[in-house]
């Protein structure tokens, strides 16, 4: 079990809690990533704070890429029509989902959201059930 850190993924829990409740406290709006990513690109109200909160996905793992000195080996999968398939899947799941794991797993159950609950709920077991049938297959991530 060489993914299990237990602290770094507590204290990564604690800094995506405090971002959250950072981003709702200073623009009344919840941090789900799919919808701020759309309204970044098809509306023209909050597109700077959007595009800031964009960017800082983006840049914070570079920072901490650059400026950490723990073992950064990171491996996805060598199959690009994997990767592409998968983020078509994503996109039209957070799309028939109402939103995404950020908005229904961290925000909505947050807020006691049956609708969340049971969304990220199914994002887990897909989840399982997809990673058990691509290892069974062969497919290994």
């Amino acid at each position: 079990m060489h993914n299990f850190t237990p602290l770094s993924a507590t204290i990564g829990g604690v800094i995506i809690g405090c971002a959250v409740v950072l981003f709702f406290l200073t623009t009344g709006r919840l941090a789900g990533i799919s919808g701020i990513f759309a309204n970044a690109i098809f509306n023209k109200t909050n597109r700077g704070s959007n595009l800031m909160f964009l960017l800082g996905l983006f840049l914070g793992p570079l920072g901490y890429y650059f400026f950490s000195d723990a073992n950064k080996y990171f491996e996805i999968t060598n199959s690009y029509i994997l990767v592409i398939i998968a983020g078509i899947l994503v996109g039209l799941g957070t799309r028939m989902g109402g939103g995404c794991t950020s908005g229904h797993g961290i925000c909505g159950i947050s807020r006691f959201s049956i609708r969340s609950i049971i969304a990220t709920i199914s994002f887990i077991v897909t989840g399982f059930i997809t990673v058990f049938i691509l290892q069974y297959f062969g497919f290994y991530l």
